[in-house]
């Protein structure tokens, strides 16, 4: 993919050094724009250095009928705007051109295009800067929202520079087709932590990478997604439509539960508990005895009770084994009434950015994946989900 970024004189620039390397890091083919006045700031020699590609500056440096405006607009495959003053998102907005950056801007006609505003919290709060970022919001642009926090000016307040991981998934969101556009998504991740006492409970090793990366994947491609969580250290993937955190398995039911009649697809990744502490302490268990002895009940069996009401509904499961991989796997699948259901070694896969699986349809398709990164992984498990809808549809692959 070809990125085209375009940067501004916001004093944010020297985040937007750490996106080009990220980017070059990723594989993308570069190339920069930058204004005069952001050349003020920072050297062009540095984001040439850590993007190893050109920077372009000036508009009339055309060579032999090479003209930089018509020509980086035609090459670029995504436009970002990081970090996008106040002054240039005006002259975008109003169509004014009198340096390359707005320039290529204007000339750019790609729905891939991405601005980053950031500036002071009373620029950014001004009516005429909310104008414009509404008529580029009209115009195909995708705007992200500033962080909230300190700003160089020493004010606190909304104009920030957002994360760099948000920008690169806001290029993903702006370039991927959207097969899932007009589908409901819900996605379970993480564990669930049964308490015994205030301090204590059983859970598993889950880290929730797998489901997290099941959400970010379906909003890549269109789907209004809901993450309903357990505890985990990961951050909520940016664009999400709805992010729910819950600690215990009856959480997770009461949750996905209230949300199912308006599903399209559900996809239980969550390592949910199979048991919990039969009662719970209020104060904590004090150390006063030479062994304890836990007494454990049931949990709810969520999938299941889902595969009895599945109705339309695509319903994907998981299955984390360690030993009779696909056969375990299959009995789930009819036992559960699921569309698909996903195995994998638990011992391999638990914690790691990558996994191998095996993805499994009530078809009887068998599809072995990996070992790949989880949101490649994901990828994979929506595309058998698209094929399925399809298919529900009436239509051919």
């Amino acid at each position: 993919m070809r990125i085209l970024l375009g940067v501004s004189s916001g004093i944010a620039i020297y985040k937007a050094v750490d996106l080009v390397s990220r980017l070059r890091k990723k594989g993308y083919e570069l190339k920069i724009v930058m204004t005069p006045n952001a050349t003020k700031l920072l050297s062009p020699v540095v984001f040439s250095s850590v993007g190893n590609c050109p920077v372009f500056i000036d508009p009339f440096e055309v060579k032999d009928g090479w003209i930089p405006h018509t020509e980086l607009s035609r090459w670029a495959d995504v436009l970002v705007i990081a970090p996008a003053t106040a002054d240039t998102i005006a002259k975008i907005a109003t169509g004014r051109a009198d340096n390359l950056l707005t320039l290529v801007a204007l000339a750019f006609n790609r729905a891939s295009k991405v601005i980053v505003p950031t500036m002071n919290d009373r620029m950014y709060g001004n009516p005429i800067t909310q104008r414009n970022l509404i008529t580029l919001k009209d115009n195909g642009w995708l705007v992200l929202e500033p962080e909230e926090g300190f700003l160089a000016c020493g004010d606190w307040g909304k104009g920030r520079y957002p994360d760099n991981e948000v920008i690169e998934e806001a290029i993903h969101m702006v370039t991927w087709e959207k097969p899932l556009k007009g589908y409901k998504i819900l996605v379970t991740a993480g564990p669930t932590r049964e308490h015994l006492d205030p301090v204590r409970f059983i859970s598993n090793v889950s880290s929730g990478k797998m489901g997290y990366a099941l959400a970010k994947v379906a909003k890549r491609l269109g789907g209004h997604v809901c993450l309903i969580s357990g505890p985990v250290s990961l951050s909520p993937p940016p664009f999400l439509d709805e992010f729910v955190k819950v600690i215990s398995a009856e959480e997770m039911k009461r949750e996905v539960l209230k949300r199912y009649e308006n599903m399209d697809v559900i996809v239980m990744n969550a390592a949910v508990a199979d048991y919990r502490p039969s009662t719970y302490s209020k104060s904590k268990i004090k150390k006063d005895m030479e062994s304890f002895s836990l007494s454990l009940v049931r949990n709810p069996d969520i999938l299941k009770e889902l595969g009895k009401k599945k109705d339309n509904k695509v319903l994907v499961g998981f299955s984390a084994e360690t030993e009779n991989f696909e056969e375990n796997a299959w009995e789930k699948l009819k036992e559960k009434n699921l569309d698909v259901v996903v195995v994998n070694d638990v011992r391999r896969t638990a914690g790691s950015d990558t996994a191998e699986v095996v993805i499994l349809t009530k078809e009887g398709d068998k599809k072995r994946v990996g070992p790949y990164d989880k949101e490649v992984i994901a990828f994979h498990v929506f595309d058998t989900v698209v094929n399925i809808l399809r298919r529900s549809h009436g239509e051919d692959r």
